[in-house]
């Protein structure tokens, strides 16, 4: 199955190199010797173009050649296989770290949904440096997420407390008032349209106020 490639930051790629006083030729020489990727130089200066990018083994190895993290070549990392490139590690070894069969980490970074054990997501966090928001994001939570937050802000938020829990690996203490939050503002924003009368605007502050819920909620708990 074709993986797609890691988000390349072309102009650190660049910068990286210049900052060694190493030509493109030189890169791909690098590339050939140290890991027998046959790299032309024009394909090194199209990377840092942006015109080409680099398959993730393309990427882990001129991170090699150019003395950096793979993290260091990664523009945004948002996916489980992005992080885990960043980290420079293998499917075998991420599985064998935080504890699932290669095959079944593979499936589930294929399919961009986790579904290990609460240990095994703790382990994961872990190993790839995730904090409760960039985790819920790689391991594809967000709409989940946002389904819950959008049910709490709209109808009785203390019926989500143990869901989110449940969710988030985020203590009740924190989870608690970032609903009520939610539910305030939003209830807030529908009282303030509401307010201007009939009008085709009436209700439009809650709704954008509903489709950026989650951006409110981590702002709630301040992350």
């Amino acid at each position: 199955m074709h993986q797609p490639s890691p988000p390349f930051d072309a102009p650190a790629a660049r910068r990286l190199r210049q900052g060694l006083g190493m030509a493109p030729g030189h890169v791909a020489y690098g590339l050939r010797a140290q890991y027998g990727l046959p790299i032309a130089p024009d394909t090194v200066a199209a990377w840092e173009r942006g015109t080409l990018v680099p398959s993730e083994q393309e990427l882990t190895a001129l991170a090699g050649v150019l003395w950096c993290s793979p993290a260091d070549l990664i523009a945004v990392a948002s996916t489980l296989r992005e992080h885990r490139v960043a980290r420079g590690l293998s499917v075998e070894e991420l599985a064998r770290r935080v504890g699932v069969a290669a095959h079944v980490y593979a499936r589930m970074e294929d399919e961009g949904g986790w579904k290990g054990t609460e240990r095994q997501t703790a382990a994961l966090a872990e190993v790839l440096g995730l904090g409760p928001r960039a985790l819920i994001t790689a391991t594809g939570g967000d709409e989940r997420l946002a389904e819950l937050l959008r049910d709490a802000a709209t109808t009785r938020w203390q019926a989500y407390v143990k869901p989110a829990v449940r969710m988030l690996p985020l203590p009740k203490r924190v989870v608690e008032p970032a609903l009520a939050r939610l539910h305030a503002e939003y209830h807030a924003h529908m009282a303030a349209t509401s307010s201007w009368g009939a009008s085709g605007a009436t209700g439009d502050e809650g709704r954008a106020y509903l489709e950026a819920v989650n951006d409110h909620f981590w702002a709630a708990v301040g992350l």
